[in-house]
């Protein structure tokens, strides 16, 4: 293989290290603006939510700003069904508890996916750069054994340019792998913690329409502020 050929082998892997890198800082970024926004919205959410006096002042509060909001929207919406009387049809064959909870299920599996995208890409990065890397430094070698083979002297000057380009690859590879599985490490506990959360709320959400017998009245304007007085702590378990 030509010494032209191997160069751009190299610069290849190079090239294609550094698309991973800025595709790897860019996710980061990404997720923490995600994150961020998340975490704040649904503390502003939870506190609001439970300071309403009841269940159908709550209902009121409900907004698609952050994913418990999301939730709520939800639970309240499959209750507003529960109470018109729904349908005669599969999808309302369920009871009332049954149908809230399948619903409230479904939706934590939707947020879950959605905090999820971008993490197989770091994912991803992570496990293969240091291979990109790797890949770059033997055809370097190759190529600083084959200008030795040509030159007939392995002199500083003759394997210096291909050795170095070696040495570059396999540095960059691994430059490019700490970040992105650090990153991939503290999403995945963060997407943890916002499902245990999730979890937890709609079981307080659950119990909650226990208490109010599956009926919530419709709010005549969704979005309307409440001041009302706190409520009821919420309670602790983990969501079936």
């Amino acid at each position: 293989m030509s010494s032209y050929y191997l160069d751009l082998i190299v610069q290849g892997s190079l090239y294609a290290l550094v698309l991973f890198s800025i595709v790897t800082w860019v996710l980061i970024l990404v997720k923490g603006v995600q994150h961020y926004r998340v975490s704040k919205r649904d503390k502003q959410f939870t506190k609001q939510f439970w300071s309403a006096s009841t269940l159908d002042a709550a209902s009121a509060l409900a907004s698609d700003a952050s994913p418990k909001s999301r939730l709520a929207n939800v639970g309240f919406d499959v209750l507003h069904v529960s109470e018109s009387g729904g349908g005669n049809d599969l999808e309302h064959s369920w009871d009332r508890q049954e149908l809230l909870e399948r619903h409230l299920r479904q939706q934590i599996q939707k947020e879950y996916q959605s905090l999820e995208s971008g993490l197989a890409v770091l994912a991803s990065i992570g496990s293969t750069a240091p291979f990109v890397g790797l890949f770059g430094t033997v055809f370097g070698i190759i190529h600083a054994l084959g200008a030795i083979g040509k030159s007939g002297s392995a002199s500083i000057d003759v394997v210096a340019g291909p050795i170095g380009e070696a040495l570059i690859a396999t540095g960059v590879g691994i430059a490019v792998a700490v970040p992105a599985v650090l990153a991939f490490n503290f999403y995945v506990r963060r997407l943890k913690v916002t499902a245990a959360e999730l979890d937890n709320y709609a079981t307080d959400f659950v119990n909650l329409a226990q208490k109010n017998g599956f009926r919530v009245a419709r709010p005549v304007s969704k979005g309307a502020s409440q001041t009302v007085r706190p409520a009821v702590a919420p309670q602790q378990g983990a969501f079936a």
